[in-house]
């Protein structure tokens, strides 16, 4: 049988039924694949948006649909839709791709698209503390979160903060534990940490960082008794996980390599490059059988003009990547993978590029981050991040790539040229849409360090 192609691909099967599952689908038939198309979910509910689960724990009673949101309906786009039967197993070889399902059927297709999300991280022993990443644990966490109640909440990355934050304006009696020095600090460094944590005493949530939990387990009245490595120990009517994330790719173990996090490297089309991982002894797969494999959202570790491998876990890559995949998946964008310098040269359209993106509202703030910061970028602040602070609309802070930028150079005027790796926005909705723009291109972006630390000046106008 030919490889996958535009004239050959007659059957798709998508392993996942999220908002990266559900855009692959609406891609596969705006661009006109007639043939059969199945969709494998896990929770039995039709697609829907998982940010505003912690953002608006209080506000929603139910998810936001995909089907009311996007205007996606996968009941109309598939010809199998099985919401409540998750993958199991993956085979693949030169002449098809087999997907066993928890009922035990076995799906065929031409080609599989990997858009199975993420699985929220509960350590071993962890029974008692409940995790928030479906509607039914949102459901169950409103329940609960009543004025007076006990929250404690570990962990303070973007979920944790978010719940507290929400959990507090409820009237609950919150305590937030982060084993790092300072909230974030994985997410946006130790500096910007520091400036977050005053956050949290304004917000009435009671933060403890710097020590590691040691144990979590039933209390006496029924919640959770959260004892610290330090040997305090905290009372709870909830305990609630918040530690991390990682992709839902165990059923894959044995099948593809997957890397330390769980993720799969794919190329800038989303197409499996078929990379053997140290972590991850799967064999390689024939060429044939590495065009029939696909990932999008958060399994997929996918190249970017401008950042590199960026490992999944982004809203914006389930929402944006899905189309350049389809278009390549249909042999639509024969380059879809190719720098854009050899498609300029073969007078091939761009690809759109879009900067990894995170958005937060959390205790009393709204937080966009666009980019990839390291930890090893120098961080400068762009306006007063100081309670009572002057700068106009908020304040952000710059991550400078220092690794590359050794040779500093210098504008007409003396000021250094500095190459901006991710930007983070605090309380600057107004600036949002601009730094979008800004960080979704396929150079990156290099700016005039003095005048992009004065929140007078736009930051488009700091551009060299």
């Amino acid at each position: 049988m030919p490889t996958p192609s535009a004239q050959h691909l007659s059957s798709v099967v998508i392993v996942g039924a999220g908002l990266a599952g559900a855009q692959t689908a609406a891609a596969l038939r705006k661009h006109g694949f007639e043939g059969r198309l199945t969709v494998l979910g896990a929770e039995g509910l039709p697609p829907y948006d998982r940010p505003p689960l912690s953002k608006e724990l209080l506000k929603r009673t139910e998810p936001v649909w995909l089907a009311d949101d996007l205007g996606i309906d996968l009941s109309a786009l598939t010809d199998d839709l099985r919401l409540a039967d998750p993958a199991t197993r993956l085979e693949v070889d030169r002449e098809r791709a087999v997907v066993r399902t928890a009922s035990g059927a076995d799906v065929v297709a031409d080609a599989v698209v990997l858009a199975c999300g993420s699985t929220p991280i509960r350590p071993a022993g962890w029974d008692a503390a409940m995790t928030l990443h479906t509607a039914a644990d949102a459901e169950r966490l409103r329940a609960a979160i009543v004025p007076g109640m006990r929250l404690v909440v570990v962990g303070a990355g973007w979920i944790g903060a978010e719940v507290a934050g929400v959990a507090a304006g409820a009237g609950a009696r919150v305590t937030v534990v982060e084993a790092g020095p300072v909230p974030l600090e994985r997410q946006l460094g130790r500096k910007v940490g520091n400036l977050v944590a005053p956050w949290y005493d304004d917000a009435g949530v009671t933060l403890i960082t710097g020590v590691a939990v040691d144990q979590v387990l039933p209390g006496q009245d029924g919640g959770g008794r959260v004892t610290l490595a330090d040997g305090r120990v905290l009372e709870a009517d909830l305990v609630l996980a918040a530690v991390g994330a990682r992709p839902a790719s165990g059923w894959l173990a044995g099948s593809l390599p997957l890397d330390a996090r769980g993720g799969l490297r794919v190329n800038r089309a989303g197409r499996f490059m078929g990379l053997r991982s140290p972590t991850d002894p799967a064999g390689r797969l024939h060429l044939d059988g590495l065009r029939r494999v696909w990932a999008v959202g958060d399994i997929a570790t996918r190249d970017h003009s401008v950042f590199g491998p960026v490992p999944g876990g982004h809203w914006s890559a389930a929402l944006h990547d899905p189309d350049a995949t389809v278009r390549a998946l249909l042999g639509l964008d024969e380059r879809a993978a190719e720098p854009e310098h050899v498609r300029a040269r073969l007078g091939l359209a761009p690809v759109p590029t879009h900067a990894p993106y995170v958005f937060s509202q959390q205790l009393g703030h709204d937080l966009a981050l666009f980019g990839a910061p390291s930890p090893f970028d120098q961080v400068v602040l762009r306006g007063d991040p100081a309670p009572g602070g002057q700068a106009p609309g908020g304040w952000a802070a710059l991550y400078l790539e220092n690794a590359l930028d050794r040779h500093h150079r210098q504008t007409p005027d003396g000021h250094r040229i500095a190459t901006v790796r991710a930007v983070l926005l605090v309380d600057s909705p107004r600036d949002v849409g601009q730094v979008r723009k800004l960080m979704n291109r396929d150079a990156p972006l290099q700016v005039d360090l003095t005048r992009a630390q004065n929140p007078a000046i736009k930051l488009k106008d700091t551009v060299v």
